[in-house]
């Protein structure tokens, strides 16, 4: 793909590849370059997760709240477009509830995902949206996400190194940390299989054979 039809295609990126990408750049690009993934019990915890709002459409919560499920977003000015799981109209106000099977963690990369469902949102409705909710099904709590200037500072970092790792179409290097222990990619990442590439074209002395 040549440079300037790659920029037009990473115009706009998919939010999840914003959450994936704040998790890990290389998961990032093995799903939405190489098309890449996996399924593991955490993955598969999650489409059971998303099975109940993956339908689509108006309807109203059991408090009494009208909602949509499946609202498709977008924003030209950070260049996002997404689906929202739930968007609750509690005061006529949209809210995105974002559905996760795990436990919360504040400050990770799933922050990144509700604020940009809420710059979207704010867009879309011209309203003033000052917050996201996370629903951690293994917790069965919402969290509150607080959308301010850091936080969307922060999301507009990781879009901007994002776009640019999609646009240059290769694979950041494989970190081999932590994350990596419950990657449903890893088999395919090979995180652990880092060598030092130019020790491969060192030529061996004369008659001499390593096995």
């Amino acid at each position: 793909m040549d440079e300037s039809a790659a920029e037009q295609e990473w115009a706009s990126i998919p939010i999840s590849a914003i959450e994936h990408f704040g998790y890990c750049p290389r998961q990032a690009a093995l799903i939405h370059l190489d098309r890449y993934f996996a399924d593991n019990v955490d993955t598969q915890r999650g489409h059971f997760a998303h099975e109940v709002v993956d339908a689509g459409g108006p309807g109203v919560s059991r408090t009494g709240v009208r909602t949509w499920t499946a609202l498709e977003v977008s924003d030209t000015t950070l260049g996002v477009h997404g689906i929202c799981d739930v968007v609750e109209f509690p005061d006529g106000q949209p809210i995105p509830v974002e559905h996760k099977s795990g436990s919360y963690r504040p400050g990770s990369a799933a922050d990144l995902q509700v604020a940009a469902q809420v710059i979207c949102l704010r867009g879309m409705f011209s309203a003033d949206v000052p917050h996201g909710v996370i629903f951690a099904g293994r917790q069965r709590r919402r969290h509150e996400v607080v959308v301010d200037d850091a936080l969307q500072a922060r999301l507009r970092d990781v879009v901007a190194r994002l776009r640019a790792v999609l646009r240059a179409g290769s694979l950041p290097p494989p970190v081999n940390d932590r994350r990596c222990d419950r990657c449903s990619l890893k088999e395919g990442c090979m995180p652990d299989a880092r060598i030092d590439a130019s020790s491969l074209f060192v030529p061996l002395p004369l008659g001499r054979w390593d096995d």
